[in-house]
């Protein structure tokens, strides 16, 4: 059999799955995730640049949303608690964009060939969210619990303070908050090198 033909059936049957990055075997710190995954630094610096939001908040919001995994989606609802059915929404992805915002993100700022599970485009999905809603409702893109909280709730839902009646999404808005602030203190400590870790990038390119 052709070796071509051997290497589109294993893609087929699932051998696509080896391109799909891992999550970060330590989470807890920003430094060791741009370690393992150095593009996701560039690609974090690349969406703070066009839109605001620092690189914590990004991550955090990452890290929270899918934990870091690229083809999450929320699990099947049971019909009679047995049968596989609907999902409860459709969030995928790094980022877990909805359709109806995903599709806003695509035809406002979104490239060609964007795709939800790719870590680029998540990233860049949740700085231009976050900018949206700087605009729309004038939060600040450093206060990342709000941020999230309108991430989580919609514009629409922060402005009429929907979060209030639903405690677990404070908490969690407040872990976020947590873990954007470790992330920030550990960046600090390792930002000067990840922009400077490649040959071709020195002073005063990279301070």
């Amino acid at each position: 059999m052709p070796l071509a033909l051997v290497a589109g059936l294993a893609w087929l049957i699932g051998g696509y799955q080896v391109l799909v990055p891992n999550p970060p075997a330590n989470p807890d710190n920003i430094c060791s995730i741009f370690e393992e995954h150095p593009d996701w630094y560039d690609d974090a610096a690349a969406s703070r640049e066009r839109w605001g939001t620092p690189i914590p908040t990004q991550i955090a919001f990452v890290r929270q949303e899918s934990a870091f995994q690229s083809y999450i989606r929320p699990p099947r609802t049971r019909l009679f608690d047995v049968i596989p059915w609907s999902r409860p929404s459709t969030a995928v992805g790094y980022a877990q964009a909805l359709d109806p915002a995903w599709a806003d993100y695509m035809e406002d700022a979104g490239s060609l060939f964007a795709e939800r599970t790719q870590m680029k485009h998540a990233l860049d999905f949740i700085g231009w969210y976050n900018h949206r809603t700087h605009k729309q409702l004038g939060l600040s893109l450093d206060n990342t619990r709000d941020l999230y909280l309108a991430y989580h709730e919609g514009p629409t839902g922060f402005a009429r303070q929907t979060y209030k009646q639903r405690p677990w999404v404070q908490r969690v808005a407040n872990r976020v908050t947590s873990h954007a602030l470790t992330y920030t203190a550990q960046l600090e400590q390792c930002e000067a090198e990840l922009r400077c870790r490649r040959f071709y990038q020195f002073w005063p390119f990279c301070e």
